[in-house]
């Protein structure tokens, strides 16, 4: 019975893919986005079952289904893992996935390609639930892969224009990196341990096994480069935000719910690991503060409004790189949750406004929309306060976790989190005050079509708005469900932080910051109407951040342009000479052949004459070298 929910969980979404691949053309457009979005409705019944099962009995479900390879002293076991994490994981990778689905359905319904869209998006999350369900590491990486593939597919959908063409090559180019730093890490975990299950590998380092630490260390950075790719840390971050090239609802998933999770999963799951190299660890703290700070310094100045959501996601991933550095790896799992729900009201309330403004995605060109978009309004308000950090939304209780722990760490990156989370604030207003606040700044015809979005698209950022507001309760302070919840998942012992003087004073100074971050983009954008400046008059540094401190342009002329020299010059000379060369070689033997051809003359004589000559030709040799 269990083995077959399983299988049903994970190939629910799969069997969605196929029938929008072979059916979906032929069926009409409702049937083809309700089948797929029930797909994954079907996985997050069954992942809420089993984590109701879960929190009764504490008893992890293991299911082993056929060994996948055996070696002397290895072998791989084809197999899924429901515990604490990956039960988690499933249900906001199909409860937010389902909602997104829907949103799917008005959103896409004019898109030509409408069932090929359902498709990729089921196939996105099957390898999704594969990477997060797989028992070992092997099954993890097909996932991996997968998501990198889906990615590619999902962010070059509209592939007939060049520029989402090439968004979507950089997304799985950037990531083919990072894949090889986690693959190889795989490699070498799988020789020290001569084994890739969670499990194992868990039980040898609980049992003090001998283990070379060099060699673990270099796994754990390695495995860490693969993270940087799939999370968007620096320096593998730029292909995120040109990831919201793809449609709105492909935004939000991979930022919300799916691929961009998969790091912090990956390094959760293998916490015990990372526990060992501390060196790596701190690392990744400062890695993940500085992906905060210039994530949100570029966001501060960004007028696409997809733009702006996209850094400040990067932004939100560095902090939760940061808690994992610092070994807090349930509150980096804490504020995944409470981002994966403001996150996905976020960019689908960014997808509503766009829908009403006929594709309009800069800011400068909106306003006044709270009067004709209600809903979107006051959903997006909700998110915009949980992601700034302010009390009681679910944002200001994972952030402030994250923020306390940096505080008793290491000053300076709490001073690094704190200004990035500041500026969080500041730019999320900037966002919501130049799109819903003053007079709308768009054309008379934008003006004149404005409303409100249909149901199938509120209905998904009502429920996403009320997650984003009350998420914050699963992990308060001094009574964490969620601490007690993951606790199984660690070797070592957590340490939790106490409601004292010094954290209401830590939670004090995190709000001040924020309100002074609204305040600022308050008095800026409603008390003095400004508007940002024209691309071509935005000059000094704002024109450095708009330009995303060049890092593009850098990466250009480092990597991608060298490489294009040498691509040249394999193609112009050294291919042509090669080329030569070996059809020279082909035009000699053929003339040899057509000369050769010619004494086959049919005279018996002749090749008797041959013969003889050859044969003393053979002993003239013999009788020399003797």
């Amino acid at each position: 019975m269990e083995t077959n929910l399983v299988l049903l969980l994970v190939l629910a979404p799969f069997i969605g893919f196929l029938f929008n691949v072979f059916l979906g053309k032929k069926v009409n457009r409702s049937l083809s986005g309700a089948v797929g979005t029930l797909a994954i409705a079907v996985s997050f019944v069954i992942s809420l079952y089993f984590f109701i099962q879960l929190n009764q009995t504490k008893q992890p479900i293991t299911v082993n289904l056929f060994e996948w390879m055996q070696l002397v002293n290895f072998n791989v076991t084809f197999g899924f893992l429901l515990d604490q994490l990956s039960l988690l994981w499933l249900l906001f990778v199909t409860g937010i996935g389902t909602l997104i689905h829907m949103y799917s359905i008005s959103y896409m319904h004019e898109d030509s390609n409408f069932h090929k869209f359902f498709a990729y998006l089921n196939l996105f999350i099957f390898f999704m639930i594969t990477l997060v369900m797989g028992s070992n590491l092997l099954i993890m990486f097909i996932g991996w892969e997968g998501v990198g593939l889906c990615s590619y597919l999902l962010i070059g959908f509209w592939y007939q224009n060049q520029k989402f063409n090439d968004a979507a090559k950089k997304a799985f180019i950037m990531n083919r990196i990072g894949d090889l730093g986690f693959l190889i890490g795989i490699f070498i975990i799988g020789s020290l341990f001569n084994s890739l299950d969670y499990n194992v590998i868990k039980a040898a380092v609980i049992s003090g096994a001998a283990i070379d630490m060099h060699w673990l260390a270099a796994a754990t950075l390695c495995l860490f480069i693969g993270a940087c790719g799939k999370s968007a840390q620096i320096p593998l971050y730029t292909w995120l935000p040109d990831a919201m090239a793809g449609p709105t609802p492909v935004s939000a998933l991979i930022h919300a719910a799916t691929m961009v999770t998969a790091g912090i999963f990956m390094i959760t799951r293998l916490n015990f690991l990372f526990d060992l190299t501390p060196n790596v660890q701190q690392l990744i703290a400062v890695i993940g503060a500085l992906t905060s700070l210039v994530a949100a310094f570029i966001a501060l100045v960004q007028t696409d409004i997809k733009k702006v959501l996209a850094y400040s996601t990067v932004s939100q991933l560095g902090l939760m790189f940061l808690a994992l550095g610092l070994g807090a790896y349930e509150i980096a799992v804490f504020h995944v949750i409470t981002h994966a729900f403001f996150k996905a009201c976020l960019f689908l309330g960014s997808g509503s406004v766009i829908h009403a403004l006929h594709n309009e995605q800069d800011m400068r060109n909106m306003g006044g929309l709270k009067k004709v978009m209600k809903v979107t309004f006051i959903t997006f308000l909700i998110s915009t306060l949980a992601i700034s950090g302010l009390p009681p939304f679910s944002g200001f209780f994972s952030k402030d976790e994250i923020l306390m722990t940096a505080f008793h760490e290491n000053k300076v990156l709490w001073v690094i989190a704190s200004l990035a989370s500041i500026m969080t604030a500041f730019y999320m207003f900037r966002l919501l005050y130049l799109t819903f606040f003053k007079e709308f700044r768009g054309t008379e015809e934008q003006k004149h079509h404005l409303h409100e979005s249909p149901a199938l698209i509120t209905f998904p950022l009502i429920v996403l708005a009320i997650l984003a507001l009350f998420g914050g309760m699963i992990s308060l302070p001094n009574n964490s469900w969620l601490n007690d919840y993951l606790a199984p998942l660690f070797v070592t012992p957590r340490l939790h932080h106490h409601l004292d003087s010094q954290a209401y004073m830590l939670m004090g100074i995190a709000v001040v910051g924020a309100l002074i971050g609204i305040g600022i983009a308050y008095v800026n954008y409603i008390k003095k109407g400004m508007v940002p400046e024209p691309d071509s008059k935005i000059t000094g540094f704002s024109k450095v951040l708009y330009n995303k401190f060049y890092v593009d342009e850098i990466y250009d002329a480092i990597i991608v342009k060298p490489i294009y020299a040498v691509s040249g010059l394999l193609k112009n000379y050294v291919e042509p000479a090669l080329s030569g060369f070996i059809f020279g070689l082909g035009k000699l033997t053929n003339g040899i052949g057509t000369q050769g051809k010619a004494i086959q003359n049919g005279s018996v004589g002749f090749y008797l004459f041959v013969f003889v000559l050859g044969v003393s030709s053979i002993i003239a040799y013999l009788f020399l070298v003797q």
